[in-house]
C-alpha cells in the first residue's frame, strides 16, 4: 500500500491545554506543579490504514503533509543612501528611538535563512543557531541576515536602524536554505524550539509555496494538473489548520508557565497595485493562521513621512503595518543595503513586540501573548497614514513604540 510522509503534531501532556481557555481544566497553577506541559512534532510515512489509526489517536491535534516554503522575496529597492539623520525612516515612525525600552532581557527568534553572525552589526549579541535545513549554519542567501539587522543589529557609525538594539539572546533558526527554499516540517520544528528556548517574538518572512507544491505532485506523482491543483489546495488547509493548533497551544502552553509568545509573519509581496490598484491578494500563510500578527508594508515619500502609503506588492487584509520599502539593514559577507517587502516589515513589528515585551516584563515580571499581542495592536495609529488608504491594506495600523 502506498505510503505518504505526514506532519504529526501531538499534545502528550496530561491536561488538555485547550480547557485552560474554557474553564474546564484544573488551575494553571495546579497543572504547572503536576503535569507536564509537552507538544512533540513527528514526521512519519504512513498508508490509509496507519493514517485511520493515528487519526483516532487522543494525542494528535494535527495532521498536514509537508508543503515547500520560500521567503517573501524582497522586491527591487530605489534607495542607496542611509538617513543622514542619524536613525533610519523606519526606527523614526515606529518612534522606537523615542522610546525608553530597547528589548533588554527579551529573548527573539528569527527563523528564516539563517544569519551571518560575523557581521559588526551583531557584535556582543548571544546568536543561539539551529539549522533545519541540513546545509548547517550561516546565511547563504541574505535575507536572514537583514532581516535581523532591522530586528536586533548594533548601530553603525552613529546610525541607529534596528528596532531593539539592547536585545541580548537571539534564535536563529535556520529554516530556509542557499535558494530560499525550505519545508513546512522544517519551519515547525523550528517553531517548537524557539518555544521551547523561551522566545518571547518569533518573526517569521516567508510562506507556503503553493506552486512550487503543485509542480512537485505532477512531476513525483503524475498527476493531471486538475487533481494536483485540488490535492495542494488540501494540504494548504491542512498546514494552515497545524499552525493554528501549533498556535493556540503555544498560548496555553505560555498560560500555564507565564512565558508568552507572539509570533509574526509577513503578509506577501504577490499584489500588483502598480499595474491596477485592485491587482490585490489576501495574506498567505503562515501569516493567514489565526493566532498569528500578520505584517503589511508601508511606504514613504520622504520626511516628515506623515503620509505613509500601502507598498504596491504588499498583500492584503493585514493585522499591523509597518515601514518595507527601503529599508537599511546588513548584508550577509559585511556591509550594508536597502531591501524591499513585507519581509522587511516583519522585523519592525518583531522589534517594536520586543520593546513592549520589555515593559511589561518591568511593570509585572512576566508576560502574556494575550498581553503583548492587544499592546502591539492597540497601540498602532493611523495618524501618520495618508488619506484614502484602504483600511484593509494596514490593519490596526502602523506599529508603534512604547514611549514610557
Amino acid at each position: 500500500m502506498e505510503q505518504d510522509q505526514l506532519i504529526i503534531l501531538r499534545n502528550t501532556s496530561r491536561v488538555d491545554l485547550s480547557d485552560l481557555f474554557s474553564g474546564r481544566s484544573r488551575s494553571i497553577q495546579s497543572v504547572r506543579a503536576s503535569e507536564g506541559i509537552n507538544l512533540r512534532l513527528d514526521v512519519e510515512s504512513l498508508d490509509k490504514q496507519d493514517l485511520f489509526e493515528v487519526r483516532r489517536d487522543p494525542e494528535v491535534v494535527s495532521i498536514a503533509p509537508p508543503m515547500p516554503i520560500a521567503l517573501v522575496k524582497p522586491v527591487a529597492s530605489q534607495q542607496t543612501e542611509a538617513s543622514p539623520t542619524g536613525v533610519t525612516w523606519g526606527v523614526s515612525v515606529t518612534r522606537a528611538s523615542e522610546s525608553p525600552f530597547t528589548g533588554k532581557g527579551v529573548t527573539v527568534a528569527v527563523l528564516d535563512s539563517g544569519i551571518d553572525a560575523e557581521h559588526e552589526a551583531f557584535r556582543g549579541i548571544q546568536l543561539v543557531q539551529r539549522d533545519f535545513t541540513g546545509e548547517g549554519n550561516g546565511d547563504n542567501y541574505g535575507h536572514g541576515t537583514h532581516c535581523a539587522g532591522t530586528l536586533f543589529g548594533q548601530p553603525i557609525n552613529g546610525l541607529r536602524y534596528s528596532i531593539a538594539p539592547g536585545v541580548q539572546r537571539a534564535l536563529i533558526g535556520k529554516v530556509l536554505n542557499g535558494v530560499g527554499g525550505g519545508t513546512t516540517a522544517g519551519i515547525y520544528q523550528a517553531l517548537l524550539w524557539a518555544i521551547n528556548e523561551n522566545a518571547h517574538v518569533i518573526s517569521l518572512s516567508l510562506g507556503l509555496d503553493f506552486p512550487g507544491y503543485v509542480n512537485k505532485l505532477v512531476a513525483e506523482k503524475e498527476y493531471p494538473m486538475d487533481l494536483a491543483t485540488s490535492k495542494a489546495l488540501e494540504a494548504y488547509r491542512a498546514n494552515i489548520r497545524l499552525f493554528e493548533s501549533l498556535a493556540e497551544l503555544t498560548r496555553a502552553r505560555g498560560a500555564v508557565f507565564q512565558q508568552g509568545t507572539v509570533v509574526i509573519a509577513a503578509a506577501g509581496n504577490e499584489s500588483k497595485r502598480d499595474i491596477k490598484p485592485d491587482y490585490e491578494l489576501a495574506v498567505t500563510p503562515p501569516a493567514a493562521a489565526d493566532g498569528i500578527i500578520s505584517v503589511g508594508a508601508l511606504r514613504t515619500d520622504g520626511e516628515p513621512h506623515n503620509a505613509l502609503t500601502v507598498a504596491d506588492f504588499s498583500n492584503t487584509g493585514v493585522n499591523i503595518a509597518a515601514p518595507g520599502v527601503d529599508i537599511y539593514s546588513a548584508a550577509v559577507g559585511g556591509g550594508y543595503i536597502d531591501m524591499s517587502g513585507t519581509s522587511m516589515a516583519t522585523p519592525h513589528v518583531a522589534g517594536v513586540a520586543a520593546l513592549w515585551a520589555e515593559k511589561i516584563l518591568s511593570e509585572t515580571r512576566t508576560v502574556s501573548s494575550t498581553e503583548l499581542s492587544a499592546r502591539l495592536i492597540g497601540q498602532a495609529t493611523k495618524s501618520r497614514i495618508a488619506t484614502g488608504v484602504d483600511p484593509l491594506d494596514v490593519g490596526a495600523g502602523l506599529v508603534q513604540a512604547p514611549l514610557s
